[in-house]
């Protein structure tokens, strides 16, 4: 029985899910993020970052291996759950308050609390405006107007999944893109954090507290207002738990 681990593990090793090639999996894909980041911050008014997320940020998949999970997220906006002074916020960012009162669990509409002086034309032409002077941010209208930039010659672009906007380069290179706006959520991530639990440990927990939050552009299917509604994610966050994996839970995990 214990050749017989041995021998796996060292196949599993073989066919790069050893620790040292997921550490420089991930360690690549980091760099790739930051070079593709400071390009895009260079080219107004994109004002966005994107991460890596799931497998590939997991070091798991080499690298035409599935898709690609990309998350975007405006730099310019962000969502802050109630109670949260947004004072503190610079002049430049464009404030969202989350209302999860009339949505269901995951979900949230964004009301706005203060334009700010670099809001991306996405942003300000999604705002629906009510009667009262309030103002909420249509989740169907911002992922529209993407939709709307026109197709590249290289690109082939998928009909929407949820949140993913699927797409492939070249015929080879197979994308996940999210877009996102981050989100301050204190509360939330402290209830989570305070369940009872065995796995992850408590400081990978506190961790993913600290990583915050995003929204991304999708209500709940079936909701009557699904297009005013966006979905509360972790995507960053998710990826600790299985940093904190050794590698026979990884090897089983993949198998």
């Amino acid at each position: 029985m214990e050749h017989a681990s041995v021998e796996a593990c060292s196949v599993m090793n073989m066919m790069g899910y050893g620790p040292q090639i997921r550490q420089a999996r991930r360690g690549a894909y980091r760099e790739q993020d930051r070079l593709i980041n400071a390009r895009l911050l260079t080219i107004p008014p994109t004002l966005a970052i994107c991460i890596t997320t799931g497998s590939k940020a997991e070091g798991l998949t080499r690298y035409l291996e599935s898709d690609r999970d990309q998350l975007y997220v405006d730099n310019n906006v962000m969502c802050l759950e109630n109670g949260t002074d947004c004072d503190t916020m610079p002049r430049e960012t464009t404030v969202f308050t989350l209302n999860t009162d009339m949505c269901y669990h995951g979900h949230c509409r964004l009301f706005l609390e203060r334009i700010g002086t670099m809001i991306h034309p996405h942003v300000r032409n999604a705002l629906c405006y009510y009667e009262n002077g309030l103002a909420l941010l249509s989740s169907d209208l911002y992922t529209n107007a993407y939709d709307d930039m026109g197709p590249h010659p290289e690109v082939v672009d998928y009909d929407r999944a949820g949140p993913s906007r699927p797409s492939t380069i070249c015929g080879i290179f197979h994308f996940d893109n999210v877009l996102s706006l981050k989100c301050h959520c204190p509360g939330i991530l402290r209830r989570w954090a305070q369940r009872r639990r065995h796995w992850p440990p408590p400081d990978v927990v506190q961790k993913v507290v600290t990583m915050g939050a995003f929204v991304t552009p999708v209500g709940f299917k079936g909701s009557e207002y699904k297009h005013v509604e966006w979905r509360i994610c972790f995507n960053t966050g998710e990826n600790e738990p299985m940093s904190s994996l050794h590698n026979t839970q990884v090897y089983i995990y993949v198998i």
